[in-house]
């Protein structure tokens, strides 16, 4: 039987590519966007390619939204075997003070990148505690290192966006979390950085989304004895 997976903010991007990656690998696909077009759109690529990708509605800021998608893959296939956290914002660009930050840009973000992962996550849960080898894969950012951003001269601390560097250092901490609660049981829950890659949220990188899914895809068929509770990318592991 197929395994069954999760992506939010599947649409385009690293999202897509992972998407791709999974449907490539044999898995029933749910491509989760907000935007039904951009979704339909992607769907109908990801198929023509033989793939069984299958989008699903799915706003991560929006409760029914996430609870309709939540169904629909219950009500579809059973059960839930990989989630990918991936769906996120970045409203700043760098460089840009924290200072200069406002709380309503801190909140709008917190909203999609850290809540909505809570959100998706919760709602899931049920689907995933069905699988025989539950995997959860946070999409995070070496911006979300404490240790990285702390280190003198580093890139990391040459960056510091206060919206977004705080919302993905929380999404590590809820990583961990989850992780904790569920060690003793098959789920593998890690936050995953892609690296700095060419998407709409950035200027200046050269690096693919198909490069970039390559660590999340890595942690989201990780065997039986893999990590959990770990920050990883693609070359290991990488300090909170």
């Amino acid at each position: 039987m197929a395994p069954v997976a999760l992506v939010t903010g599947a649409n385009k991007g690293i999202g897509y590519a992972v998407a791709t990656g999974l449907g490539r690998l044999g898995d029933t696909v749910f491509l989760g966007a907000r935007d039904e077009r951009r979704g339909r759109t992607a769907e109908a690529a990801l198929r023509a390619e033989g793939l069984d990708v299958r989008f699903v509605p799915l706003d991560v800021d929006d409760d029914a939204s996430v609870t309709a998608a939540v169904r629909t893959i219950a009500d579809t296939a059973g059960r839930l075997d990989v989630l990918v956290n991936n769906a996120a914002v970045k409203l700043e660009r760098a460089p840009s003070p924290p200072s200069g930050c406002s709380l309503t840009m801190v909140r709008d973000t917190f909203e999609t990148n850290v809540f909505g992962a809570i959100r998706v996550l919760l709602a899931t849960l049920p689907l995933l505690r069905r699988s025989r080898a539950p995997r959860v894969v946070n999409v995070s950012s070496g911006l979300g290192s404490l240790a990285l951003a702390a280190t003198e001269g580093s890139k990391y601390q040459a960056t510091p966006l206060l919206s977004y560097n705080v919302s993905k250092a929380a999404l590590n901490s809820l990583t961990v979390q989850f992780a904790n609660e569920l060690r003793n049981s098959a789920f593998k829950i890690n936050a995953v950085d892609p690296g700095f890659t060419d998407t709409d949220m950035t200027d200046g990188a050269t690096r693919t989304p198909e490069q970039a899914a390559t660590a999340i895809l890595r942690a989201a068929t990780l065997p039986a004895d893999g990590p959990t509770g770990c920050f990883i990318d693609e070359h290991g592991e990488l300090p909170w």
